[in-house]
């Protein structure tokens, strides 16, 4: 039993000046980050994008600042207040600042200087993985995950309601130039600041970007359907028709087209046979037998497409009164875009329902590294699919040229033949396409289905009598992923793909962008996949204080 406590004295002050290595062990992580970023990693970009020299106090060390974001990320802080009230109150983030603790200010402008800086950082990163041995090639998965934004989905307005604002925001302005020349005279307000401090209103900047974006992919997508149209107008004038299913936008107008065609061809009968009986009756003054059908539109030929024409006619009729009627029953407001960040989009999610965010594209390596990412608007993944891979395989030649060479006899890194440095891609069925499928890039296997509809096929028996050739990209694809090899190479997806994801949106709880708009909210999902990967290197073993100091020696 002890016969006393320790002394608690709070006022006993410090023999000798603190030593901030003595806070903290030495194998603790923190250590580790803080010689990375500051001596393995071209922070230049970083540097480049400070202003040093000038009046005022010393600005802060453009290292320290990314060391404390990639501490703070790395564990679940994405605040720059809560950043800088840890840097008084939690050891390690004192550690990075040494105590010299930067104003959440400073930590927001310093995020937001990323774009065009935090490239270089996640190829610095990935070269120090390679060089670690990291970044196994064989397989790789493309998947995307939905990031919500900065804003709300409440703040969503339509084009319509867009036109107002900007419009009422003109008149507003209006109105107060003109009260303010009746107070303090023409072009004066009283209160003027110097040109540099003036800013913009950011609103009405917002406004003006978002229905500008709007309008812009309307009419992106009124081309493409045009585009769409013309591609089975312009062979059907041609006499040559394509197969397939006809865009709504071109039916009428194939229809007309159908219908002229079979009257011009008709009256040609007509007119011919006309000739040709003048011609005999003046000869002989005997007539033909059979007259044609006349006039064309009693040709049976004529009928049928003046009766698809009529047809046609009709679905377009409906489908614009049925627009109509969704419209004014208030069934879906259509096309809207946010005035917090116009670069958000509504993103339908897993389980129903949608959020105000974005889709982030990620390629993902066997052993978990990130090697290649985007962050778009687009809801869908199919059209992202080329160029990820192309990414990819430029990250791949990264990874393999800054790669250990393997021990005498050993195998190599596991590339693929074609040069590429990746040897199958994975993916699941939001990329299949026959242009993904048919594009030029390593050996791929996209799912032509669910999950639960290929492992049935690929639990089937072959039929008997051999497999038939398979002439469709997709039935191809299908075909092989009933095999035993298919499938079992497939069933590696989820793994690969999803992992990072739920490391960074449950583990790391980065679920919401701390940033608006389009490139600096690029920027911060980048950094948020670097410091997966920089984590990912020490949590598996690749990174320690041992094997860092190996690679300066």
């Amino acid at each position: 039993m002890a016969k006393r406590y320790r002394p608690v004295d709070r006022d006993q002050a410090f023999l000798f000046p603190p030593d901030m290595r003595d806070w903290l062990p030495e194998d603790h992580l923190v250590w580790l980050v803080i010689a990375v970023v500051g001596g393995h990693l071209d922070t230049s970009a970083f540097h480049a994008a400070r202003r040093t020299g000038g009046r005022g106090a010393a600005g802060y060390d453009p290292d320290m600042l990314l060391a404390l974001l990639t501490w703070a990320y790395a564990h679940q802080v994405m605040s720059s207040r809560r950043i800088e009230e840890l840097c008084r109150t939690d050891v390690a983030f004192r550690v990075i600042c040494a105590g010299d603790v930067p104003d959440h200010c400073t930590i927001s402008r310093f995020r937001g200087d990323f774009p065009g800086a935090i490239e270089v950082f996640f190829a610095g990163v990935l070269v120090l993985c390679a060089r670690l041995g990291m970044g196994r090639l064989g397989m790789v998965a493309l998947d995307g995950t939905k990031i919500a934004a900065n804003a709300s989905k409440e703040a969503n307005r339509t084009g319509e309601r867009l036109r107002k604002l900007a419009a009422g925001a003109v008149a507003a302005h209006a109105a107060a130039d003109a009260a303010d020349d009746g107070l303090f005279g023409a072009g004066a307000r009283g209160d003027e600041v110097p040109a540099e401090a003036w800013r913009p209103g950011s609103r009405r900047q917002r406004i003006a970007a978002a229905l500008a974006d709007l309008e812009a992919e309307q009419a992106a997508a009124a081309a493409e359907r045009r585009e769409l149209a013309l591609a089975h107008l312009e062979p059907a004038r041609a006499g040559s028709p394509r197969a397939g299913a006809r865009p709504p936008e071109a039916g009428v107008e194939l229809a007309q087209l159908n219908l002229d065609r079979a009257t011009a061809a008709q009256q040609a009968k007509i007119d011919d046979w006309q000739a040709r009986n003048a011609a005999s009756l003046a000869a002989g003054g005997r007539g033909l037998r059979n007259p044609p059908r006349a006039p064309a539109s009693d040709y049976v030929r004529v009928k049928a497409a003046a009766a698809r024409l009529e047809r046609a006619a009709g679905r377009a009729a409906a489908a614009q009164r049925k627009a109509a009627g969704k419209a004014a029953a208030g069934k879906g407001p259509g096309p809207v875009r946010n005035i917090t960040d116009p670069a958000s989009r509504l993103m339908p999610v897993r389980g129903g329902g949608f959020i105000r965010g974005c889709n982030a594209q990620n390629v993902t390596s066997e052993d978990g590294l990130i090697i290649a990412t985007r962050l778009t608007n687009d809801t869908t993944d199919t059209r992202w699919y080329q160029p990820m891979i192309g990414d990819a395989c430029a990250a791949a030649a990264l990874i393999t040229a800054n790669q250990p060479a393997p021990p005498a006899g050993g195998g190599g890194g596991g590339g693929h033949g074609d040069g590429s440095g990746i040897g199958l891609v994975l993916a699941d069925a939001g990329y299949l396409s026959r242009d993904n499928l048919r594009a030029s890039g390593p050996g791929r296997l996209i799912a032509t289905g669910q999950r639960r509809a290929l492992e049935q096929a690929a639990r089937q028996p072959p039929a008997a009598g051999g497999e038939e050739p398979a002439d469709d990209l997709i039935t191809a694809m299908t075909a092989r992923l009933a095999t035993q090899e298919g499938i079992t190479a497939y069933r590696q997806r989820g793994h690969i793909a999803e992992t990072p994801h739920g490391n960074i949106k449950h583990n790391k709880r980065f679920r919401q962008l701390s940033v608006r708009g389009q490139p600096k909210t690029a920027a911060e999902w980048t950094f948020a996949a670097t410091v997966h990967n920089l984590f990912k290197a020490i949590t598996s073993g690749h990174l320690t204080t041992e094997t860092l100091n190996a690679l300066t020696t």
